[in-house]
């Protein structure tokens, strides 16, 4: 409720980003149920144009793009949002250990995480997923560990600033101890910053796998998959047929919306109440 509450005194663009967001989850819980064939079913020509059977036509081996589309947002939404979370709960919990307990603690953390970002991370992705394979797990984990990278360093930036606080000093001298500290002094004054980066390492990880999808090295076939979806039909493009362009709009949908909402979490941080 307060949610709702909070959602009616909302900008029209965050109830736009809001409703964006909903559409792709309703398609990817309910896709089962609304997509008109099965994932993998060949169901007409290859490349197909738009029809009452296949209303936005066929890929590349004759698969409905409508089906393939439903199951897509369903395997992209969720192997990017479980990354995203892995990759914060790990890029939290080091930055904040590095800011509260400096020394050799915050020294080994940082030049760990030095080395991991002097590598692009493509490549690093890209040579670790060829060595010990493309599984879902595999890519979720070589994916968080790597954008876990970037959240470390904000989280340890911003706890670095709260850490010196008069607050949580005072905390200190009751006794508290430092998980107590990170949880209930430095995480909530925090929150801002995180909430945003959050958003952004989202549709950061979700491109990133549409791009390793594109590569080959990402979701494997015949799992559908966004990303793949587009290598897979990018030869239509040659035959001026624009069978590639919707999962490359899906992807855009799907981040414009995010970033509409993270705006608006901003927005409330920032405790401005103006939404004009």
């Amino acid at each position: 409720m307060a949610f709702l509450q909070l959602l009616r005194e909302s900008p029209i663009s965050a109830r736009i980003g809001v409703a964006m967001i909903l559409f792709n989850i309703l398609a990817s819980i309910f896709a089962p149920l609304v997509a008109p064939y099965g994932e993998t079913e060949i169901v007409g020509d290859v490349w197909a144009p738009m029809s009452a059977a296949n209303w936005l036509g066929t890929d590349q081996v004759g698969r409905d793009m409508l089906t393939r589309l439903l199951y897509g947002a369903r395997n992209t939404i969720a192997i990017a949002f479980a990354t995203t979370l892995l990759s914060f709960s790990v890029g939290i919990v080091f930055g904040f250990l590095a800011a509260t307990l400096k020394g050799w603690v915050d020294q080994v953390l940082s030049r760990v995480v030095d080395i991991m970002m002097a590598f692009p991370t493509l490549v690093f992705a890209l040579m670790v997923l060829s060595v010990v394979g493309t599984s879902i797990p595999t890519l979720i984990l070589v994916i968080a560990l790597l954008d876990s990278t970037r959240v470390y360093r904000l989280s340890r930036a911003v706890a670095m600033d709260i850490e010196v606080m008069e607050f949580v000093e005072a905390a200190r001298l009751r006794g508290e101890r430092i998980w107590w500290l990170m949880r209930h002094e430095i995480l909530p004054n925090a929150m801002p910053p995180l909430v945003a980066e959050f958003g952004l390492r989202f549709c950061f990880v979700f491109l990133f796998i549409a791009a390793l999808s594109f590569l080959g090295l990402g979701i494997q076939p015949p799992t559908a998959d966004w990303g793949s979806m587009v290598r897979e039909n990018a030869g239509a493009i040659t035959f001026g047929i624009f069978v590639p362009l919707w999962p490359a709009a899906a992807i855009a949908f799907l981040t414009i919306g995010v970033n509409l909402v993270v705006d608006w979490f901003l927005h409330l941080a920032s405790g401005l109440k103006d939404y004009e």
